[in-house]
């Protein structure tokens, strides 16, 4: 009996980490660092505030626990993607997809991104485990860019870091300003029509930037 109750508190303490984790991401996202009270994050996660600093430490900790969740969800995902199967082109297309798809279902990311960026990112600068993972991306582009200039049909010398920083930023500027955007442009940024079209401008946009010269 015994030995059965200090096998569940691993399994206990795993399952609880996660939901105050949960809870965490929701609350970061909608108040930012500044805003969110960890008697919010308690209450949601069903836990204590006691077990809350116990597992993190304290709400600057567990903001930086939530980004580096954040982050290597989309790192994670990136690296399921088996880009390294497809054609150059075809991979790239395929991550200009992911990425879009992704920011759509995943609109916690955006603003957890833009609460860090407020911080400038102090949080993320002693992350190990985002380099690690944001090294991972880099390495998984660039050997797509190689492939793509061995088989003649990128051009060479494009900076993978310059051109993840594009991809990013073509689908993060458009939602992130989907509302504004939407009056100043007197057009529903969020309809579906116009969000099939933008990726479609986004596909265009990355490839043509890689096409060789005839």
């Amino acid at each position: 009996m015994l030995n059965r109750k200090r096998e569940s508190m691993p399994r206990d303490a795993d399952q609880t980490r996660k939901r105050i984790l949960a809870a965490a991401t929701v609350e970061f996202a909608r108040k930012g660092l500044g805003g969110a009270r960890v008697d919010e994050i308690a209450a949601r996660s069903k836990a204590n505030k006691r077990m809350i600093y116990h597992y993190f430490g304290s709400k600057e900790k567990l903001f930086t626990a939530v980004l580096e969740d954040a982050y290597l969800g989309i790192r994670s995902a990136e690296q399921t993607l088996h880009l390294d199967e497809l054609p150059p082109g075809e991979a790239i297309a395929k991550l200009v997809r992911f990425t879009w798809t992704y920011y759509l279902e995943h609109p916690e990311f955006l603003t957890l991104v833009n609460s860090e960026n407020l911080h400038r990112a102090k949080h993320l600068k002693t992350s190990e485990t985002i380099r690690q993972a944001s090294g991972k991306l880099v390495a998984m582009v660039k050997s797509i860019l190689d492939r793509g200039v061995a088989a003649g049909i990128f051009r060479p010398g494009v900076d993978p870091v310059q051109l993840n920083i594009t991809i990013a930023a073509i689908g993060y500027y458009y939602l992130t300003n989907r509302f504004t955007g939407s009056i100043l442009y007197e057009r529903d940024l969020t309809s579906l029509a116009n969000l099939e079209a933008r990726l479609a401008f986004n596909l265009d946009t990355i490839l043509r930037l890689l096409k060789k010269d005839p």
